[in-house]
C-alpha cells in the first residue's frame, strides 16, 4: 500500500499548531553549500549565488516532462521525507518552478528566480537542511508523493545564501501506482467515470473503501443495509478506512455499511460539488458511482438508507451533497464543516465592501488558525505557502470549487495575493456555493424535503474559526422554521470535537434515523 502521511488525515489540520514565525527560525550556523549524503553533490568554494542543479538519472520517461519542480526541505532528524510536506503548522522552506517539455537530458536550475516559501532563496536562513527534489506530473492528486511523480533521495546540506554555491540533487525514482489490499472488513472499489473522463479528456476514476459490519458478507446478494457515506477532510482519502474500523473516535455508524469516499484531486479537495474547474463531481457521484456501489455491495438503493457524514472539508461536502440532492440522501451529520456561511469565512465577511483577506479593519494581521485560544497561523504566510505549492493547496482548493474561470482558464482569485484585497465580483460568484444562502433562497422547495435530515456540529473553539459560520447558519435556519439540529459544543476544537463520547452520540442519532428504514422485499436489515 502506498505510504500515507503519519498525521491522521481526518484531524491533520488540528494537530501540532505552532507559530510560523517561530518554526522558521532555523539555525544560523554559517557554512558552504555541502551535501552530506549521496544524491546531493558539493561544489567548490562558492563564488556565485545559492542555487540547486537537478539532474534526471532514472529510466527514460516516455516523453518530455511537464509539471512543477520542487526543492523541499524538512527538519534534520525528521523520519519523514521532505516530499511528504509541506506541514501547515511546522513549515520549513521550499522552492518551486513550473517546467514545460523537459527532455531530462539537460539539468534543471533552481535559483533566486524561482518562487519560495517563506521567501525567495536569497533570504533562506543559513543552516543544515534535509533536502529533496520532486517533479510533480500527476494532475489528478494534490499530493507531492502521488502516483507517477518523480523524486530523488533525501540528503543533508549546509546552505547559506551569503556564501552561495550550487547544490546538486537528482531525480531517479517514480512513485508507483497506489495499491490497496482488501481485508475481511474493508473492500476497495473503483470504476472509471464517463462524465469526468469526458470533462478532463483523460481517464478519471471514482475511488472508495467499503467498510462492512462484522459478520456481513461483501457480495451484492447479501441482505441489504443502509449505508453511511463518509467524506474525509483535506488530505484524507479512502486509505482512512482502517482507522474507522479501529478507532473508538470514529466508530459511529458501525452497524451500517460505511463507505469512505475519496475527494482527492489535482486542485486539492473537490468537495463533491460541480464546478467550472473540477467538473461535475457531485453529479457523477450520484448518477455513476453510487449506483455502481449499490450493484456491487449489500446496500439498498433507497434514499432513506443513504446517509452522509464528514469532517472539516468533508463536513462541508456532506452538507452540500444533502442540500444539493435533497431527495437522494436521507440525512447528514456534518462535523466541523468548512465555512457554511461566507459572511464568516474564517472570520472574514467576503461580501463586505472593502474587506481584506490579510488584515482586519484595524489593520491587524488576520489569523486563520489558533491554539489554546491564541492565534497561531496567519493568512499572509499561509497564502504565500499555498501559492508556492502552485496547485492543490487549501486556499486554492476553495477557489477551484467556488470561483468561475478567468480569461486564462484558471479559477478566478478571490483576493489579491500581494495586498489581500477581496475582489467583489468573485465574491458575488461565490454566492452559488454559500450553503446558508442556497438554503434561504430555495427554502420554499428545500425546507419540506430536508425535514429531519440536517445535523451540524462544531466546537466553540474550532481551531480554524469555523464555529462563526455555523452559528450564522443556525440563526438563519431558526428564522426559516427548520427542525435542523445544529450544535456548538463548548470548549472543543477542530480535533477534540471527535472523541468516543461524541462518537456515541452521533451513532445514536444515525441509528435513530434508519430505525424505521425498511429494506427491499426478501432482505433483512439490522
Amino acid at each position: 500500500m502506498m505510504r500515507r502521511p503519519s498525521c491522521h488525515p481526518l484531524a491533520v489540520r488540528a494537530l501540532a499548531l505552532v507559530c510560523v514565525a517561530a518554526v522558521l527560525g532555523l539555525g544560523q550556523a554559517r557554512g558552504q553549500a555541502v551535501a552530506t549524503k549521496k544524491g546531493a553533490q558539493p561544489s567548490a568554494r562558492a563564488t556565485e549565488p545559492l542555487s540547486f542543479t537537478i539532474r534526471y538519472e532514472g529510466d527514460a520517461p516516455p516523453k518530455p516532462l511537464s509539471g512543477r519542480l520542487y526543492v523541499m526541505t524538512a527538519p534534520i532528524g525528521s523520519d519523514q521525507e521532505p516530499r511528504s510536506g509541506p506541514n501547515w503548522f511546522r513549515p520549513t522552506p521550499f522552492f518551486a518552478r513550473d517546467v514545460r517539455d523537459w527532455d531530462t537530458t539537460t539539468p534543471l536550475e533552481m535559483g533566486n528566480d524561482c518562487v519560495g516559501f517563506p521567501a525567495e532563496m536569497s533570504r533562506l536562513p543559513a543552516g543544515l537542511y534535509k533536502i529533496q527534489a520532486v517533479f510533480r506530473v500527476n494532475r489528478d492528486s494534490h499530493k507531492l508523493d502521488a502516483e507517477g511523480n518523480y523524486y530523488g533521495p533525501a540528503a543533508q546540506a549546509q546552505l547559506d545564501p551569503e556564501l552561495g554555491g550550487k547544490v546538486g540533487l537528482v531525480l531517479n525514482k517514480v512513485q508507483p501506482p497506489d495499491t490497496c489490499t482488501d481485508t475481511d472488513r474493508v473492500r476497495y472499489a473503483e470504476c472509471e467515470s464517463p462524465m469526468l473522463t469526458k470533462f478532463f479528456g483523460r481517464p478519471i476514476k471514482h475511488r472508495a473503501a467499503v467498510i462492512l459490519p462484522e459478520g456481513v458478507a461483501p457480495g451484492a446478494t447479501a441482505p441489504k443495509r443502509p449505508v453511511l457515506y463518509i467524506i474525509p477532510g483535506f488530505g484524507g482519502d479512502r486509505h482512512m478506512a482502517p482507522a474507522f474500523v479501529a478507532s473508538t473516535r470514529l466508530s459511529f455508524g458501525k452497524d451500517l455499511v460505511r463507505i469512505v469516499l475519496d475527494p482527492d484531486c489535482g486542485t486539492g479537495h473537490h468537495v463533491f460539488a460541480d464546478s467550472a474547474t473540477n467538473g461535475p463531481r457531485g453529479k457523477a457521484l450520484v448518477e455513476e458511482f453510487i449506483p455502481y456501489l449499490e450493484s456491487k455491495f449489500p446496500i439498498a438503493a433507497d434514499p432513506a438508507g443513504r446517509l452522509l457524514t464528514g469532517h472539516s472539508s468533508g463536513g462541508w461536502s456532506s452538507l452540500w451533497l444533502q442540500v444539493s440532492h435533497p431527495d437522494f440522501f436521507g440525512g447528514v451529520w456534518s462535523t466541523a464543516p468548512d465555512p457554511v456561511d461566507f459572511r464568516d469565512f474564517q472570520r472574514i465577511n467576503i461580501y463586505a465592501a472593502g474587506e481584506n483577506m490579510f488584515r482586519d479593519r484595524e489593520g491587524n494581521m488576520r489569523p486563520i488558525a489558533r491554539m489554546g485560544g491564541r492565534a497561531a497561523l496567519f493568512y499572509v504566510p499561509f497564502s504565500r505557502m499555498d501559492d508556492v505549492i502552485g496547485w492543490g493547496g487549501q486556499l486554492g482548493s476553495f477557489e477551484a470549487v467556488f470561483s468561475p474561470l478567468d480569461r486564462t482558464g484558471a479559477p478566478r482569485k478571490l483576493w489579491d495575493r500581494r495586498t489581500g484585497a477581496i475582489d467583489p465580483e468573485t465574491a458575488k460568484a461565490w454566492e452559488a456555493y454559500d450553503i446558508r444562502l442556497v438554503l434561504e433562497r430555495n427554502w420554499a422547495t428545500l425546507g419540506p424535503r430536508l425535514k429531519g435530515k440536517l445535523h451540524v456540529y462544531t466546537g466553540s473553539m474550532d481551531t480554524f474559526y469555523l464555529e462563526g459560520a455555523v452559528k450564522l447558519l443556525k440563526e438563519s435556519l431558526a428564522r426559516l422554521g427548520s427542525d435542523a439540529t445544529i450544535e456548538i459544543v463548548p470548549d472543543r476544537d477542530h480535533g477534540s470535537l471527535l472523541n468516543p463520547e461524541f462518537s456515541k452520540k452521533l451513532d445514536e442519532s444515525i441509528n435513530a434515523a434508519v430505525r424505521s428504514w425498511r429494506p427491499a422485499a426478501g432482505a433483512e436489515a439490522k
